[in-house]
């Protein structure tokens, strides 16, 4: 049933049960997770700050999903990484409706402390504007 199914994380604790549903999916559809990751403006900025080169930045940045695809390793489920550049709420919505995903996985909220306080804006972004099913998880 959800052959292809995107998996958006940030590291965050939502995003590492959202990873656990995916992999229960596509186990039993045998089915393939796209990880969504998103580096918006800010993030990117502190990154050329305070790390001496790319190497250095784009192993921090794995660190972070580094306990989602221990999970999927583990699993044994067929994934792939993205590293997306920009906006995470918009960037998650174009790149999931420019490829053709049976399922969208999100967690309620993410890493930012200001989404902590509803529904986290970037799941309802994609919530609202993918146009295939969405799965928030709490």
């Amino acid at each position: 049933m959800y052959k292809r199914i995107l998996l958006a994380t940030d590291g965050s604790e939502h995003s590492l049960r959202s990873a656990e549903h995916a992999i229960h999916l596509a186990s039993s559809s045998d089915g393939t997770i796209d990880v969504v990751f998103v580096i918006d403006g800010d993030a990117s900025k502190k990154d050329v700050l305070h790390h001496a080169n790319k190497f250095e930045i784009n192993k921090k940045r794995r660190e972070k999903i580094s306990p989602v695809e221990a999970r999927l390793e583990d699993a044994g489920v067929d994934y792939e990484v993205r590293m997306l550049h920009g906006e995470p709420g918009p960037e998650i919505v174009k790149f999931t409706n420019d490829g053709e995903y049976d399922l969208a996985i999100v967690g309620s909220r993410g890493l930012n402390q200001l989404q902590t306080l509803v529904l986290g804006s970037v799941s309802h972004k994609v919530a609202k504007r993918v146009e295939c099913p969405v799965m928030i998880i709490k």
